[in-house]
């Protein structure tokens, strides 16, 4: 026998002989309804398809709709399909119910969606991903999963200055992961293999993209764009794109083979660059090969800060980043037998101490206005620099370059001492009033700070810094087809894997834009993850074991921290989807150890359990074993093994579908 229902304005035919929930016959007919603890007709978990039905159990209080002629709202996996229904499945009324009910939810789920060291890229790598490939040996899909997010594994392992690691919590039971290495031996190993081939683009899409600007941020752009099946043609001003990667950092740090190597394969994927090519902003909007649909600038921070005091442009007087270039391009000044002054505490001033010191300088000395504790500079680049000999000299600044015969001769010297901490959180310096030094110098490098030249891109708006204004959430400009990623935008100058991970974000961006959509805030950036605390008391069982300079050792040292079933969690879907704010029903937590069963197969955490039910029945129903089941009452309830606290002691079959059916992470199989 027929009936007829309609669902969100949508008639629905339907044979009643037998009878049908709202939830299967929306599933049945592509309506989605929203369900954590359901198992019918059409089951799947995300990307598993279930081959079994399990009775409705209602827990999770998400699918929840509303029937006209009726005031309450309806679980729909439990509310049979009538004849003449009218049915709504996404009012604002059922929005605010479900979110409601995730964030109660979220309020006692314990657990880190991503590990804290992916959190801490700004590129989102996958570090916690590829240190389990390299564990395992398996070295190409490693590589594979680092270039999802950036496009230089070996370039920026060797030069990246670490964030993920200082949020490792390997450093709560001895030394974080060595990380970036990681990132380095994936890279180098598979191009020393040749088997760093690249993939295809997708079916050409027939947009143009121009990018000015060869740098971290342009290359990364450019190529996911690429990947995407667009015509992207980069405009580079130097003779060779890279960059600060090539001109800002020293051939000691970053070889310039090892560099090349990895954009030699951003242009076997199709993109086009044009070395020694300045472009202005109207040559590309008036194009002589054809209009480009998108433009994005990524034109870096070229000029450095200068020195703001007498003497500055005396001969002898050169940026730090107009050293390194000279150097990079083998035009090298000459400092030999010389006393160098580098002023500055960030890389740029460690790097160019570095350089002057390879180019002869008789002695190097590196002003900074704070102490060594303030330095802005990574502590191996400190580190490195003082075991090369460069003499750093600390709470002083320059207020005066003194010339003799027309050239640098000496630099004066203010003292500082500490004050209360500026907005950064770093104590101010302030001078000592009368306590000056005279230092004999043949060169001085201001290295403290870098703004882009924006000659040539005037109609774009800037900041009130100087830098282009541009969205931090699509990369937009105040110009409909003008995108603007990297140095030259919004705060300025930063590390290169900020500029790695805005262009792939652009990317991301320019691509809806082409498709005629807007980006949606949650496809560059979650608005919600669950995020966990902990201590070293949460890892006193953890053997101490120290860095090692085996890869695939050092590799096995890692906590793996964040959820192996992020990806297909339905939970945090949803939260993201509803825009969850659980923080609002704060209040007492359960904690768990994770659940030691000494299975194996099956692995246990009750912190990120939700109390679906999905596992206990499926165990009970499917599988008739009832090797878990629903221990304690109300808010103390726990899915445990039945009169035992290990899994192994059970009936368990090791079928995994317990895992197969858990929404969250809180049930997971090894099983094949």
């Amino acid at each position: 026998m027929k009936s007829k229902l309609i669902i969100n304005a949508k008639e629905i035919t339907f044979d009643n002989d037998k009878p049908k929930t709202i939830l299967e016959i929306a599933q049945e007919n592509g309506i989605e309804i929203p369900t954590l603890c359901h198992c019918g007709s059409g089951c799947s978990n995300v990307e598993k398809s279930l081959d079994f039905n399990l009775p409705p159990f209602g827990s999770c209080g998400i699918c929840t709709v509303e029937i006209d002629g009726s005031p309450r709202l309806f679980r729909a996996c439990a509310t049979i399909a009538n004849d003449g229904m009218v049915i709504h499945t996404d009012t604002e009324r059922i929005r605010r119910n479900r979110k409601t009910a995730l964030e109660l939810m979220l309020s006692d789920h314990v657990g880190d969606c991503k590990p804290p060291c992916a959190l801490a890229c700004p590129a989102e790598t996958d570090c916690q991903g590829y240190t389990g490939l390299i564990a395992r040996g398996e070295h190409q899909k490693a590589y594979d999963l680092i270039r999802e997010k950036v496009p230089f594994p070996a370039s920026i392992g060797r030069i990246c200055p670490r964030p993920c690691e200082k949020e490792c919590r390997r450093s709560l039971v001895d030394e974080p992961i060595a990380i970036a290495t990681l990132k380095q031996f994936a890279g180098d190993t598979v191009s020393a293999a040749g088997s760093g081939n690249e993939s295809q683009p997708e079916t050409e899409s027939g947009y143009k993209v121009a990018v000015v600007g060869g740098g971290p941020g342009g290359l990364s752009a450019a190529y996911y764009l690429r990947l995407k099946g667009h015509a992207v043609t980069i405009y580079e001003a130097m003779p060779e794109s890279g960059g600060m990667l090539r001109y800002g950092i020293p051939e000691f740090r970053l070889p310039n083979d090892v560099l090349q190597k990895e954009i030699d394969l951003i242009k076997q994927a199709g993109v086009q660059i044009r070395n020694n090519t300045k472009v202005t902003l109207k040559d590309l909007l008036n194009n002589s090969d054809g209009k480009y649909d998108a433009v994005i600038v990524a034109i870096g921070a070229w000029n450095s800060g200068g020195l703001r005091c007498p003497g500055e442009d005396l001969d002898g007087v050169v940026s730090g980043i107009d050293f390194l270039r000279e150097f990079a391009v083998g035009d090298a000044r000459d400092v030999k037998g010389q006393t160098v002054a580098v002023v500055g505490g960030g890389n740029t001033a460690m790097d160019a101490c570095r350089t002057a010191l390879r180019l002869g300088a008789k002695e190097v000395c590196c002003i900074y206005r704070r102490t060594r504790n303030e330095m802005p500079a990574e502590e191996i680049e400190i580190h490195e620099a003082e075991e090369e000999g460069v003499i750093f000299k600390f709470l002083a600044n320059p207020i005066e370059v003194i010339g003799k015969n027309g050239k640098v001769g000496s630099l004066r010297l203010q003292m500082m001492e500490l004050g209360e901490p500026d907005s950064s959180g770093r104590r101010s310096p302030v001078p000592i009033d009368g306590k000056e030094e005279l230092l004999e110098v043949g060169t001085v490098i201001p290295a403290i700070g870098q703004k882009p030249n924006l000659s040539g891109f005037e109609e774009i708006e800037n900041t009130k810094w100087g830098t282009i204004a541009a969205s931090e959430h699509s990369f937009k400009t105040n110009l409909d087809n003008v995108f603007a990623v990297g140095d030259a935008t919004n705060n300025g100058a930063d590390i290169a894997i900020s500029a790695i991970g805005e262009g792939r974000k652009c990317a991301i961006a320019v691509d809806a834009f082409l498709a005629g959509e807007e980006t949606e805030a949650n496809k560059l950036n979650p608005v919600y993850l669950s995020k966990a605390t902990k201590t070293a008391a949460d890892f006193a069982d953890i053997p101490k074991q120290p860095r090692c300079n085996e890869p695939q050792k050092e590799a096995t040292r890692c906590l793996e921290c964040g959820c192996k079933d992020y990806h297909d969690c339905k939970l945090i879907k949803y939260a993201n989807d509803y825009n969850v704010s659980p923080e609002r029903f704060q209040g007492e937590v359960h904690r768990y150890k994770i659940a030691d069963d000494d299975h194996g197969k099956i692995a246990r955490n009750p912190e990120k359990c939700i109390l679906c039910g999905l596992c206990v029945r499926v165990c009970e129903n499917v599988e008739e074993i009832g090797a878990i089941g629903l221990s304690g009452r109300g808010f103390d309830t726990v899915v445990k093994p039945a009169l035992t606290d290990k899994l192994s002691d059970t009936k368990c079959n090791s079928c995994g579908k317990c895992a197969d059916v858990c929404p969250t992470g809180a049930m997971m199989s090894s099983v094949i």
